[in-house]
């Protein structure tokens, strides 16, 4: 069982004229609710709009998570070089689909899917740090040679997409602590991690060791407790009209 019909009504109701008020940069919309079963189980698919970076953004939904705490959640990044192509060159589908699966074993739980490719700079940008890499550069090293950050992706989408959903709190299924902060700054209420540790094969071996010195839990497969808070110094604008 999913979203009850009634509850998928109201957060299109909700979403149908909203706008966020006190945070005119950034709105999101719940625009369609539709059931989507796949090889890993029974979901549902959310489609948003945004008006930030206007693309179209997604959640897969198992079970009921409307006005629940501690929903296990897996915050992914788009990629379509390992979610759709099967590279190996990263891991990136391989932790899409050990959270998918974990999840539709729970009785609840969502795959926020973000259209942030290559760690925010695109996908013609992501090629050409492969390029780099392929010169002996480390993906962090090829973003800063071209002219980026390590990591150009903000989650204050993900955050109003949470909100918009009406989640209470979560468990976020990440090895990366950044998240974790990243999401508590903008106001989302996490009670734990869970691990999501794959397998590295011959030709991502590298780029995890990478990610390791940047600081991700790679070895960590117990859940660990989230030992800081941040305050939510402006949440008003999380508020969704009656």
């Amino acid at each position: 069982m999913g979203l009850p019909k009634p509850v998928v009504q109201q957060l299109l109701g909700e979403s149908k004229d909203h706008e966020c008020p006190g945070a005119p940069d950034i709105c999101v919309r719940v625009m369609a609710i539709a059931n989507l079963p796949d090889t890993f189980g029974e979901y549902q698919v959310v489609a948003f709009w945004n008006n930030f970076d206007r693309k179209e953004h997604a959640a897969l939904i198992h079970g009921d998570i409307f006005e629940k705490e501690d929903v296990p959640v897996r915050l992914h990044s788009e990629c379509l070089t390992g979610d759709t192509l099967g590279s190996l060159r990263c891991d990136c589908r391989d932790q899409l689909h050990e959270s998918m699966r974990q999840i539709a074993k729970m009785d609840r739980g969502i795959v926020l899917y973000m259209r942030q490719e290559g760690r925010g700079i695109g996908f013609i940008n992501k090629i050409r740090a492969y390029q780099l890499q392929d010169e002996g550069y480390d993906t962090f090293k090829a973003n800063e040679l071209l002219g980026f950050k390590r990591d150009e992706r903000d989650y204050d989408l993900a955050a109003h997409m949470l909100k918009s959903l009406h989640v209470g709190s979560i468990r976020l299924m990440t090895n990366n602590p950044a998240k974790i902060k990243d999401l508590q700054l903008h106001g989302i209420k996490i009670t734990g991690r869970i691990p999501v540790i794959v397998p590295p094969n011959k030709y991502d071996k590298f780029y995890l060791e990478t990610k390791k010195r940047a600081g991700h839990l790679l070895d960590k497969n117990e859940p660990e407790e989230i030992l800081e808070q941040y305050d939510d110094v402006d949440n008003h604008h999380w508020e969704q009209s009656e």
